[in-house]
């Protein structure tokens, strides 16, 4: 069982350094071929890159040499991360789990509300630095735009299964009561008839759009939630793979301790 761990250890870190190598290419390559507001994505995958080979690297090097100081090392690593992975996964589920769409009438999409969410999301989006650096890269991106080319007539934009973003975004909520006259542009010279703020900061230029509404950030707010909740998911499978791999490792490294007895006796 002891030869078998270590064996299937070093395979498993051999290969697991091969994709920490592609994920630090990929992040470079993000570097020089995505605009400013992907690029901020670049660090965090280098990082995780990095951190991943190192701990690969270690566990390699354990296995192969049949060193119990680097397997107890790599152990350590490892369980670290399992511990972070595990305290990421259960607060990612506890901050996601408020906040829900609300139905338009006559539309298929739903609009948010940024008071549905939890308070760390309110905050992150509520922050002016951050948030202009997110309006940024809305404005950049050119969604709210398109839309007008996607459907040509009201009946098909009415059809239409708009994003979080592009409902919260792209036009006055439902309630100011605004008739559309295309996709992207909102008869205004009609009084709203919500007091919601975001029916006054709403305007049809290309660069205000709703993009410093409440019900913007909401859309932005739904998105993240998704976002989160697929990270979640992937984390609890990665945590049970790790898990495997850290029992593998602990039986390697009671072989690479044996194995050191036993010549320390003779």
């Amino acid at each position: 069982m002891g030869s078998t761990s270590a064996f299937v250890i070093r395979w498993i870190n051999f290969f697991t350094m091969i994709l920490a190598l592609l994920v630090v290419g990929f992040g470079f390559w993000m570097s020089t071929h995505n605009d400013e507001c992907r690029r901020s994505l670049t660090i965090p995958v280098i990082a995780l890159g990095g951190v991943i080979f190192l701990i690969s690297l270690v566990g390699f090097l354990g296995a192969w040499k049949n060193i119990s100081c680097l397997l107890w090392t790599y152990l350590i690593m490892l369980f670290v991360v399992l511990v972070a992975i595990m305290v990421f996964t259960v607060l990612a589920f506890i901050i996601t789990n408020p906040g829900t769409g609300h139905v338009v009438p006559g539309a298929r999409f739903k609009e948010y509300r940024l008071q549905d969410y939890s308070s760390w999301f309110v905050k992150q989006l509520n922050d002016t630095e951050k948030w202009n650096h997110l309006r940024s890269c809305l404005v950049k991106s050119d969604d709210c735009n398109n839309l007008s080319k996607r459907y040509k007539t009201l009946k098909q934009y009415k059809l239409a299964e708009l994003t979080p973003m592009e409902a919260g975004c792209c036009r006055p909520p439902a309630e100011c009561g605004y008739p559309a006259v295309n996709a992207s542009y909102f008869d205004l010279s009609y009084h709203p008839v919500s007091t919601n703020i975001d029916c006054k900061l709403y305007k049809n230029a290309r660069f205000v759009r709703c993009y410093d509404c409440d019900s913007c950030k909401a859309g932005v707010a739904q998105y993240m939630k998704t976002e989160w909740r697929v990270v979640a998911i992937f984390n609890v499978i990665l945590f049970v793979i790790l898990s495997f791999v850290y029992f593998v490792g602990c039986c390697a490294r009671r072989n690479a301790g044996g194995s050191d007895a036993k010549g320390n006796g003779r």
